[in-house]
């Protein structure tokens, strides 16, 4: 493979760093999404969907939470773009959008895990 055949291929694959400058569209979606985290059963909606695809059933056994208020939480989280849903027979099946997504959620979780039990923080 041609140095050219290299760097067409990488610059195709997906990142997991975006270096941009933090100008105002880049902070007012990261802001809404920050919005859609700050509700507890969102999360762990959003943390349920980060192990894998998953209905309104599954979600609301995993969350505790009412049927009803997990429908809602997830039309929020699909109006917004953080999940995807598809059609399987009858059921609705729900997926987070994106690895990005994914991993914002596991770090919330361990950020919250070492204020929980006191570990100290990582360099």
């Amino acid at each position: 493979m041609t140095a050219k055949h290299v760097s067409a291929a990488a610059q195709a694959a997906p990142s997991l760093v975006h270096p941009v400058t933090p100008d105002k569209a880049r902070l007012d979606a990261a802001s809404a999404t920050f919005r859609m985290l700050s509700d507890a059963t969102r999360l762990h909606i959003l943390l349920v969907l980060a192990d894998g695809e998953a209905d309104v059933t599954a979600l609301t056994e995993a969350c505790g939470a009412s049927r009803t208020a997990v429908s809602q939480h997830l039309a929020k989280l699909r109006f917004t773009g953080l999940v995807d849903t598809r059609r399987e027979g009858r059921r609705i099946v729900y997926r987070i959008h994106d690895g990005h997504l994914t991993r914002l959620v596991r770090e919330g979780m361990n950020h919250a895990d070492h204020i929980v039990t006191g570990e100290p923080p990582h360099a």
